[in-house]
């Protein structure tokens, strides 16, 4: 009995070690496959990152007050975004198209109403009239595809009724 015992020993042992070895013996790109599917893939993400829909002060129509109504966009992403053929749209249906923009990785765009020169950090609609309501409103970004990429919303229409 005793030889019998020792024998399966033995033989749990070996089982173990092999079992221990094949664990040690496993390629190095194996366990970089397990770590990179824990690990979020990087996208690129684009997205309304802040809204300053009520212009400071009293809306009086003039330029300064339609510039300091803007919406910002962030690439939150390493990568450059183009954002040619883009759109950003209110509850009633303005529309701002995003014509030859590129966004760099870590970088924010502010996209203000009224008139003024594009630059990297600032594009203009180019309007005579607000379009953000002070109240409540939605800003939805949507990509060339027609895809929703971000909405932002306020007001009464944020949330339940």
């Amino acid at each position: 009995m005793s030889a019998s015992r020792t024998a399966r020993r033995i033989a749990a042992t070996a089982l173990a070690a092999g079992a221990v070895l094949s664990a040690v013996a496993l390629p190095a790109s194996a366990h970089d496959n397990d770590r990179n599917r824990d690990r979020p893939r990087e996208h690129s993400r684009v997205e309304i990152s802040d809204v300053q829909a009520n212009s400071p002060g009293h809306d009086n129509g003039t330029n300064r007050s339609l510039n300091a109504e803007w919406v910002e966009i962030t690439n939150n992403s390493r990568r450059s975004v183009d954002l040619d053929g883009w759109t950003l749209r209110n509850s009633d249906g303005n529309r701002y198209r995003f014509d030859d923009v590129r966004l760099p990785g870590r970088a924010t765009i502010r996209i203000h109403t009224g008139h003024g020169r594009d630059t990297r950090t600032d594009l203009f609609q180019d309007r005579h009239t607000y379009v953000w309501d002070n109240r409540s409103d939605t800003a939805t970004l949507r990509n060339a595809h027609g895809r929703t990429i971000d909405t932002e919303s306020w007001g009464r229409r944020h949330g339940h009724h």
